[in-house]
Formats: C-alpha cells, structure tokens, sequence
C-alpha cells in the first residue's frame, strides 16, 4: 500500500470539508446574500462561485458535471445517463428510436454525450465555438450570460437536424431560459418539430421565465418537456451583480487573505497580460492511444449509435495502455480533459476507473475566468491559469484548470484533441508544465480531431483504399509503413535503360511512365555493401535521432510521418523506430509518390487529410541533391492547397542528410554515403519507384509501384534498418549534442547546392541541370538507372565511393577527381543522349 505523504494532504483538506458539511456555496451565500431555494439535492449538485464576467458575477458550480470539480467519472456518466433513460420513458419507445440530442459548449458537451447514451438509439451533435474551415454551419445562436456566447451548429449530415422526431437538447442548468429559446426559435424557423424535450442538471428559472417558455411552446405550436435531477430557484438581492464584481476586483487585486483561507490569483507577469513559467518537477510523457481511425472525437459534427459502438469496442484497450503510463504506486489520478473535449475524456476516466484500483477522478479545462478562493465553503479553490492552445478563432487568451493544484493527485491525463496539441501546450507557461508543477507525473493523450467530409473539397472521391502494407506489398512489417499508392505488380513497366534514356531525352516519354531494369549487385558488390553498412550505421544512427528530435521539438510533438518513396521510406521508418525507442511514440508513417515534373500525389494527401491534421505531417526524404524535389514538394502543396482549399500542410521536408543546403530539418550536411542508395528496390522493401502514368492511374487513383516478390532472396531491406537500429542506445548521447548545436545554430537553407550544379551544367556544357546529379546518393541512382557520362569525385574521398567507382567501372563511366567539389561526388547524365553515346554492350562511349 503506498505510504501516505504530504502530498496527499490538500486532498485530505478537501475532502475533510466535504465530510464536514460545509456547503461549497457558504462563501459566496455570506458574502452576497445570495440564496439557493429548493430540492434537499440541490445544494449536493451545485457550489457557488464569483467571475469574471459582465453579464452575471456569480458561477453556480456543478460537483457531478466533471467541469470545474473533479468528481468520479462513474458520477459524472452516470447521472447524464441516468437523464437519458428518464427521457427515453418520457417520449417512450418509438418516438425514443426517432430522437436527436443536441448538447451545448462547452459545459454541457459531454453530459450531452452521456444523454443520449442513456437514450440508447438517439445521434448526437453538440454546439461548437470553434470554426472548422470548409464546414457549412447549419444554424448558430447566442448564449446571453455566457463568458462566451456565439454558438455553431456544424453538423457533418445536415439531415441530422432536419428530422421531424423529438429534439433533446441538454444544458448542465436551465437558469433563464434564454440560450434554449434562442435555439429552438432558429432550428424551428429551419426545420419544425411537434415535440422537444430540455434536459438539465439543474432548473433553477424563476416562476416568470417557466410561464415564458410554455408562452413559447403555444407560439410555435410544439409540446417542450423539461427534465431535471433537481430544481429550486437562485435569489439574489438588489445589487448582487455591482457586488459581486467589486469583490471579485477586491481578492483579484490583493489575494487578500480570508476567514477560512487565501484567495489564489493567476499566476501572471506584472503587465497582467503573460503567464509565469511554471517550475515542472514532475514527469511528462506521452500515450498513443490507438484511437480507432475516422471515429469522430466527439459530437462536434455528429456522433451515431455506430459510432459508439465502436468507441466501447476499443474503450479497454485505451484504457490500458493510459494504466501502463502511470506510476505504479499512483493512488488517485485525475483525468483532465479540454474544453469541449469532455465526452471522450470522460468515457477513457470511467474505463479507468473501472479497470483499476485506483481512486479515478476526472474534469475539464475551461475559457470561463472564475475567482479562486481558498475556503472550504468555496466552490472553487484554487486555479491554474494558462494560454489557450488550439489557436482559437477569437484570438490568443487565458484558459483554466479549476480545483487541480492541491488535489493530492499522483498523476494527471490531460487529454486534448490533435488540433489543442500545439507547441503552446508544451510551452513553459503551457497547460503540462502547470500541471506538473502540481502533480509528480502528467500523461498526455491526443485524440485525433475529426474533420467532416464536407470540410474538404467536393472534388475529393467518396472513397479513398486503405494504405497497402507488408507482407502484402513490401517486405516491411505492416506497422513500419503504409503505402498510399496501388499495386501495378502484374503490369509490365520495365524497359532497357538506354531505351529508357533516349525516351525520357527526346520528349517522348516521362521517366514516371516506366520503370529500370532492376539492377543485380554482384557478389563484390554486395560485399560493398555490408562493408559500408557496418561502417556508417553509428553515423546513420546518429542523423536518424537528430533528425527526429528536430521534427518533436519544432514541428509537431506527435507528427505524421509521410516519407517519399521510395528514397524516403527506409529513413521514415527508421525515425518512426527512434520516436519508439527514445520516447515510447507510435508515429504513423506513410509513404507517397513525388513526381519531378508532375508533383505530389493529390489523392495522397486527400487521404492524409481526412484522417490527420494536415498540421501534423511532415515530408520526409533520404537526402538532397541539388533541391529540386524539396522545390517540387514547395509547388506542388501550394498548388493543392489553392485547388482544394485544404491548408496545414508544410512542404519543408525533413531528411536524413542536407548537403545542398536545401532545407532547415536535417540529421547532418555532410554528403557521405546512405548505404540504402546503394541498392534500388532490395534496400526498400522490394517496392520499385512510383509510376504515373495515364493510362494505369486514373483521377481518383493513388499513383502506383510495384513489388518484386521475386527478388526476396537478395532482399536487405530490414538487414539495413536493423543495423541502424542497433546503434540508436550507443549514440544517445551524440544526438543530445548534435540536437543542442542544431537547435542553436543558423540552419537556414543556402541553397548552395543548386547554385553549384548550375555552375557544373554550364562548365561542362549540359545546360539543363536536371542531368546533374549531385551527391552520393544522386550519383549512385544515375549508375544504377540512367546512362552516366561521367562522375566527378572530390579528390581523396575515400571509402564512401568504393562503390561508385565499382559501378563506373563495371559501365565504363569514367571518374574525373577534382580537388575543389562542393559534393562528395556528382554524377552526369549523358546530354543529348542518343543510343550511339554507348556501345553495343551498353558501355559508356567518350564524347
């Protein structure tokens, strides 16, 4: 049993007042004059605090609605479930099976949930503050006394709302009546209904507002019921609103001691206007939690029986891998889940709870602004302030965790959506390092923000395949990578490389259009190979971590790996194995066809679209030449973006080596040798290069590849990973260094390269720089696939190019060594190729 300490007294403090009797309104009831009249429950149900706010001071505080009080998630699901059985027996079966809830932001979004739940057959959608671009609002109102009052309706099936069944819609309490008016006044005046039923925690309406609301209900010609747990009436005496701002001012400005404790003010920077970093003790990581993909997060644009069907189904194994995150002597967690985001939070803490034998608490950040005093008959006692994280349509603000610090928690899963996982979240003044500031150990959890269809272009199919994955397509295990591209395997794409060259050359043919001869290493090739394997995977290694660092540190805490095949794809695998190992993350990993000339694959990131935030994916590749597919990759997400209107996307691409100085995310800009650009299609899980070509790829089609089974038998491709993979434990401490360095210094790209190869092109009469190839890795392609005409190499280069010259030989390429090259090496393309530049036997011929 873990030993009580000290960290478990607050908790206890809290708890003993509780015990003791002490209504959590007593503070503000003394104070105000502020009176709660009504059922024996309702002072068991609700708190009182003061707030912020113009429109009304005082806060009726839910202790059930899992908001700003931290309650058992079995609480909190089960009194909102226990509203929907009262209101399936109300309408009764068949009027039941017709029924829609609507529940309201951000409060009421998950007791919403929990209604219709308890409804058992009735779709969800709740109200939303955040604008989602491209989806069509199907209504909107206002909410008079909220902190924040503009409500969307986003429905991802209009046909949601233009039934003619019962409408349930559910606010936590039912004070005037107003925000229910305005709603059922503007879906009425859309689509009318003969029945609707108001669902809340609380009816506290004076006897005028009830008389107002059956006035309305005879206006409009429909039957509305109300069901509530508890009902009574809130008095409050003349002034009560000057007050309670005055007294708000008071204890904000001062922190002015009280008779039972202190008033805890937000923790700012003298200007008012910043948070204070926090000093964090405890420990931050991060669980995948596996959600089902295209389940939506939450009601935001629908949520149907289905849907929650399949949630329960994958409800324990979540469940667990949160447990496998927490300490093992953890006595009480807190679940903390974002603002709307409450449903899906709420059903993991209930899982939770009833999967372990911890004491499982769960709430909910918040926008609204409370004052937090520190007195036992005071709803909420402390607070933590921080700025808002998921870039709000309303602009940058203060966002709040009520009642947290001081809970004696032992850990706390702070769950938010993908779109709230920012770099705002893991700021120093972010949401985690509060958090740990008051507990010894913080999970986080992101659930991948659902974007409705109707979000992205109507051009897009109704149906996209799933990725193809290995042993299916590719010698890759099935989680190393999804290919986002079809199977040509039964298609006849080889041609002769010169045939290929003269094609390609002379106008007639795009080199996508076919594919090379897959080249056979010799044995002293081969040789060659695991020579350079063995001796450059530390230093492999070593590019791969830093890499990866720089994508978690810059881009994305929990990015999409969406690698280019096929170059890309053993390096996309490889981070995907570091982000495992160094920090126990699961990253997806994707592979899609660039085409030089013809750009990235648009079904392809359609796909990625509507199953990530596009904000999320980061491109990566081998390395870079001279520049020319990270410029590709520039155009050819400008041009998506223009033509769908789907944004997030971000072209800079991360890759393994830099040495064109081409982009800013890189392991290292040195050009040495990969020992994957060794070999084609046997060092990246037997799959050839992308093909696009009119007839075998249609509109709708992802580009295509094939895989050579046949060529299993010489197959590295997991030789070269696992090699690399070995090296990850002894090179840690390398990549902190490198990361430091590189996070420090000017990585701004130069573009060195490109300018180089201009120069190349011209001195040696190419005039088209697409026929320099510059680097190991570009130079060794144009002797395994093009026809070569000569290889410049950096004088005294070394092992990196024992191969490159055993290809040069084995071609008759001859090899110019220079003493002044910005590249290992650079390989040239025949100009002007015609067969006779070479010999019958395909060898090189002198020009």
């Amino acid at each position: 049993m873990p030993r009580l300490t000290a960290h478990h007294a607050r908790r206890n403090a809290l708890n003993k007042a509780v015990n003791d009797g002490v209504w959590s309104g007593s503070w503000v009831a003394e104070r105000l004059g502020v009176e709660l009249v009504g059922d024996d429950a309702l002072t068991g149900l609700l708190g009182l605090a003061l707030r912020r706010n113009p429109k009304r001071a005082h806060l009726l505080v839910s202790n059930v609605l899992g908001k700003h009080v931290p309650q058992a998630p079995s609480v909190v699901y089960g009194h909102g479930f226990a509203l929907g059985r009262r209101v399936r027996d109300l309408l009764g079966a068949e009027e039941a099976r017709t029924a829609v809830v609507l529940g309201y932001a951000e409060t009421a979004t998950g007791l919403g949930h929990s209604v219709a739940d308890g409804l058992g057959s009735a779709p969800y959608l709740h109200s939303t503050r955040r604008a989602v671009p491209g989806a069509v609002p199907a209504g909107g109102f206002e909410e008079s006394h909220s902190h924040a009052t503009s409500h969307l309706l986003l429905p991802e099936d209009p046909a949601l709302l233009a039934g003619d069944g019962p409408l349930v819609l559910v606010d936590d309490e039912f004070s005037t009546g107003n925000t229910v008016l305005n709603t059922i006044r503007d879906l009425h005046a859309r689509c009318p209904r003969r029945r609707y039923v108001v669902v809340a925690l609380v009816d506290t309406r004076s006897a005028a507002d009830a008389g107002r609301l059956a006035d309305f209900a005879r206006e409009i010609g429909a039957r509305v019921d109300l069901v509530a747990t508890a009902s009574g009436t809130v008095r409050l005496p003349e002034g009560v609103l000057e007050k309670g701002q005055e007294l708000v001012a008071r204890y904000e400005s001062e922190g002015a001691a009280t008779p039972g404790g202190a008033a805890v003010p937000a923790q700012r920077a003298d200007t008012g206007a910043r948070v204070h970093p926090a000093r964090p003790h405890g420990r931050i990581t991060r669980v995948d939690l596996r959600w089902p993909p295209g389940l939506p997060d939450g009601g935001r644009h629908g949520f149907t029986p289905a849907h929650r069907t399949r949630l329960e189904a994958a409800l324990p194994a979540m469940a667990a891998r949160i447990a496998q995150t927490l300490p093992s002597d953890a006595r009480s967690v807190l679940v903390l889940g974002f603002e709307e985001l409450m449903y899906a939070p709420l059903r993991l803490a209930r899982e939770l709870e009833q999967a372990t034998g911890v004491e499982v608490r769960y709430s909910t950040t918040t926008r609204s602004p409370v004052l937090a005093v520190d007195d036992p008959g005071y709803a909420i006692r402390t607070r933590l302030v921080f700025p808002a994280h998921d870039d709000p349509a309303d602009g940058p603000g203060e966002r709040y965790a009520y009642n947290v610090a001081g809970g004696g928690f032992d850990a706390v899963v702070a769950v938010v959506d993908s779109v709230a996982d920012t770099p705002e979240l893991h700021a120093p003044t972010g949401l985690l390092a509060q958090l740990a500031a008051h507990t010894p150990h913080v999970t986080l959890a992101a659930v991948p923000s659902y974007v409705p269809a109707s979000a992205h272009a109507s051009e897009r199919p109704p149906m996209l395949p799933e990725p193809l994955r290995g042993p299916a397509f590719s010698s890759y295990a099935p989680d190393e990578v999804g290919w986002l591209l079809q199977d040509l395997s039964q298609v006849t794409l080889e041609a002769p490389t010169e045939e290929r060259e003269e094609a390609i050359q002379s106008g007639g043919a795009h080199y996508a259009e076919s594919l090379p001869v897959e080249y056979q290493p010799s044995e002293r090739y081969q040789e060659l190979f695991h020579a350079a394997l063995t001796a450059s995977a530390a230093r492999i290694a070593q590019a791969v971590g830093a890499v990866t660092e720089l994508v978690l540190a810059e881009r994305s805490p929990r990015p999409v790996l969406v690698s280019l095949a096929r170059a890309g794809t053993p390096v996309g695998v490889l981070m995907r194995r570091w982000a495992r190992h160094r920090h126990g993350l699961d990253l997806p990993h994707y592979a899609v066809s660039i085409v030089r000339g013809r750009g990235i694959d648009a079904n392809a990131l359609r796909w990625l679209a509507h199953r990530h935030d596009p904000r999320d994916v980061v491109f990566v590749d081998g390395w870079t030449g001279k520049g020319a597919i990270a410029r590709e990759l520039a155009q050819a997400v400008r041009d998506f973006e223009e033509r769908e209107g789907v944004t997030g996307f971000d072209p800079e691409m991360a890759v393994l080596a830099d040495p064109g100085s081409c982009v800013r995310t890189y392991g290292t800009r040195e050009d040495f040798l990969i020992p994957s650009a060794c070999l084609n299609s046997t060092v990246s899980g037997l799959i050839s290069r992308t093909v696009l070509r009119a007839d075998l790829v249609g509109p709708h089609d992802f580009h295509g590849a094939k895989f050579y089974r046949e060529l299993a038998g010489a197959d590295v491709s997991n030789v070269f990973l696992d090699a690399v993979s070995a090296q990850f434990t002894d090179v840690v401490d390398t990549v902190d260094t490198t990361v430091k360095e590189l996070l420090s210094g000017d990585r701004a790209p130069t573009w060195a390269g490109w300018a180089a190869v201009e120069r190349i092109s011209e001195e040696y009469g190419i005039h088209d720089v697409n026929l320099v190839k510059p680097g190991v890795g570009e130079t060794t392609r144009v002797l395994l696939r093009r026809v070569p005409w000569k290889i410049l190499a950096r004088a005294e280069a070394g092992a990196d190019l024992d191969h490159v010259r055993l290809l040069a030989q084995q071609r008759g390429v001859p090899v110019q060594e220079l003493d002044e090259l910005p590249y290992t090496c650079v390989g040239l393309i025949h100009p002007k190729y015609t067969r006779g530049a070479t010999g019958a036997d395909g060898r090189a011929v002198a020009v």
